[in-house]
């Protein structure tokens, strides 16, 4: 593994404009974990897991302390760097940057919940990391000093490495028994739900995202977080927590965790189509000579980095408002939640055509080109990935129309 102190010597590390020297530390780690993520890959699918030891050398680089309040021990640091970290990671192993982009995004919304609750899960420990499965699946009954949760939730990703969990449901109301202006995440510890092994799945195996079942557990109040109160910026945390990475919309911060993981494994594959094409032959040529793989590798390396600075950019925006106390526009939200779901839809296109270009080597098992694949397909089954519905907002607001997504 090369040290971090070589990597920061070679200016490739820094390819997102990180000013800070900490976040260029952080970004060379990364790349210096490369070759251990690798070689761990193949274990992490066959294991539905993720190993012990990246989730250790991730802590000990301190990935999950990115967007940490200070008062814990975080560096609580611009979204920029920590995804530019999880881009550097999926390069190597997608089902790592996975779970580290889902379970290190929560560090940053525990922020935002009553201050309370991050006592219970940080007090002894700050280093306690959360799952979460936000589908609002859950059933709930309002009770004296919070609500008692039932229910059973699936993709909890990395559940096994977390000791809490964040679950979504609907808090009902007499006047409307489901309505999703009353979406909460609900904070329960591990004693109070049970982890069912079920993952079988073609792409990002390694996340280990099981299923978690709930039964009639006591949550308090303050150990909910009201969607409503992402929307609007305002939480119960920025009484505490009051630096303006702390008023960034929940769910601008949230997506990026796994439209980053996608993305990355498309930096992933186009290293190992390169790798192809310096041996494999096309007729008399070596692939890396013929015209057709090199317009290919051209257009992948351009759109990556094209898509690589739009997240950049809309995070450089949003910060931006945040740090001048000024509402960012509704209508630039709506396109940034476009910009992160349509990031699967690229990536999946681009991947199949350098896998085609690949020919029948790149349908073996053995194929890094396959696997990359495979990853990206997966994660486009999350909710977050499906661009067709924010497309259609988009459109609907460019025509004149009010926004009608408050997940933005």
């Amino acid at each position: 593994m090369i040290a971090i102190t070589e990597a920061l010597q070679n200016d490739a590390v820094n390819p997102y404009g990180l000013e800070s020297s900490r976040a260029q530390e952080l970004v060379a780690a990364a790349t210096a974990m490369g070759p251990a993520l690798r070689e761990r890959s193949a274990r992490a699918s066959r294991d539905q897991r993720v190993p012990d030891e990246t989730v250790a050398q991730f802590r000990e680089a301190g990935f999950f302390r990115i967007l940490q309040p200070e008062q814990w021990g975080g560096y609580a640091m611009d979204p920029q760097v920590f995804y530019a970290v999880g881009l550097e990671v999926a390069r190597f192993c997608p089902s790592s940057a996975w779970i580290l982009g889902v379970i290190a995004v929560h560090n940053w919304q525990l922020a935002v919940f009553d201050d309370q609750a991050a006592q219970d899960v940080w007090a002894d420990d700050p280093s306690v990391l959360i799952s979460s499965s936000y589908a609002p699946v859950g059933k709930v009954k309002v009770v004296d000093g919070g609500y008692r949760l039932s229910g059973r939730w699936s993709f909890s990703s990395g559940a096994e490495h977390c000791k809490w969990a964040f679950l979504g449901a609907v808090v009902p109301t007499p006047e409307a028994p489901f309505d999703m202006a009353n979406y909460r995440t609900f904070l329960v510890p591990i004693s109070d739900y049970e982890i069912v092994h079920n993952w079988d799945v073609v792409g990002l195996q390694g996340t280990g995202s099981h299923d978690v079942v709930v039964e009639d557990a006591f949550v308090p109040e303050y150990r909910t977080h009201k969607s409503m109160d992402g929307f609007l910026c305002d939480n119960p945390g920025n009484a505490v927590n009051t630096a303006p990475l702390y008023r960034m919309p929940f769910m601008q911060v949230f997506v990026r965790a796994v439209c980053t993981a996608t993305l990355g494994a498309l930096q992933g594959a186009l290293d190992a189509f390169v790798e192809v094409a310096k041996t494999r032959q096309v007729g008399p040529n070596k692939m890396k000579d013929d015209p057709f793989a090199r317009v290919i590798a051209t257009e992948v390396k351009t759109d990556f980095e094209e898509m690589k600075l739009t997240m950049i950019r809309n995070f450089d925006e949003m910060m931006a408002c945040c740090r001048s106390g000024v509402p960012i526009p509704i209508e630039d939200r709506v396109r940034y939640r476009y910009d992160s779901a349509v990031v699967a839809d690229r990536c999946l296109a681009l991947s199949s055509k350098m896998l085609k270009a690949a020919g029948s080597g790149g349908i073996r098992r053995d194929s890094d080109l396959l696997t990359f694949h495979l990853d990206i397909l997966a994660s486009q089954a999350h909710v977050a990935n499906h661009s067709k519905p924010f497309a259609m907002n988009m459109g609907g607001v460019l025509f004149g129309e009010e926004n009608r997504d408050f997940a933005l």
